[in-house]
């Protein structure tokens, strides 16, 4: 028997980039649907139940911020990956809180997405366990267990603290995603801020790291 193919849903305005993000979806052996806008893709989202949605931040008639709302009055579970050129943290915290799970940063390339794709669905399989096990999904707004656990378990594994494009590396998620999560660590007392300087014979600026705390 045939093992069933992870289904995409591509919600894009530009026929070039859905086409694109097609064939490499199609290197990587999933099938695909594709919308032209968010009212479109609303309407496939039902009729196909994707195992993971790519929606694009600007579109006509609904945008990739309203779609992601409304998919998420459906479904709690299935992994959206905002597609967008804006990397502002104030917009991919509203997409977080609308219950966006990642971001994938045009112009896209495959060995990229191909990993941002894969860790959404390794994420998509975590929320669907803690939904059946009934332990509590979105722990804060814009936060959900399954993509913190991820998070979690890198800083665990390492000795040193971490940069977020460290994380970002090891996690194979978008620098807005994981700063995200790192703030509500931080925040609710789970992780902590080590400010690295540059030494005085190379003059780089701090940048923070990040590590967890024992409670």
């Amino acid at each position: 028997m045939n093992e069933e193919k992870t289904l995409v849903l591509i919600i894009d305005d530009d026929d070039d980039i859905r086409y694109t993000i097609g064939e490499i979806c199609a290197i990587a052996g999933w099938q695909i649907v594709g919308a032209g806008n968010g009212e479109e893709g609303l309407a496939k989202f039902m009729k196909h139940s994707p195992d993971i949605v790519l929606v694009d931040y600007h579109m006509p008639r609904m945008d990739g911020l309203a779609t992601v709302k409304k998919i998420r009055r459906l479904d709690t579970t299935t992994p959206v990956v905002v597609l967008t050129v804006d990397e502002r943290q104030e917009i991919a915290d509203a997409f977080l809180a609308a219950g966006a799970t990642d971001f994938a940063l045009k112009p896209i390339k495959a060995p990229d997405l191909i990993s941002r794709i894969n860790v959404n669905l390794k994420i998509g399989a975590l929320q669907r366990e803690a939904t059946r096990e009934q332990q509590e999904l979105f722990l804060d707004k814009g936060i959900n267990s399954a993509t913190l656990k991820i998070i979690v378990d890198c800083l665990k594994e390492k000795t040193d603290a971490l940069a977020i494009d460290e994380i970002c590396q090891e996690v194979n998620l978008a620098y807005p995603t994981v700063h995200r999560y790192l703030q509500f660590l931080v925040e609710n007392g789970n992780a902590a801020i080590k400010v690295l300087y540059g030494s005085s014979s190379k003059r780089g600026r701090p940048r923070n790291t990040y590590y967890l705390v024992n409670n």
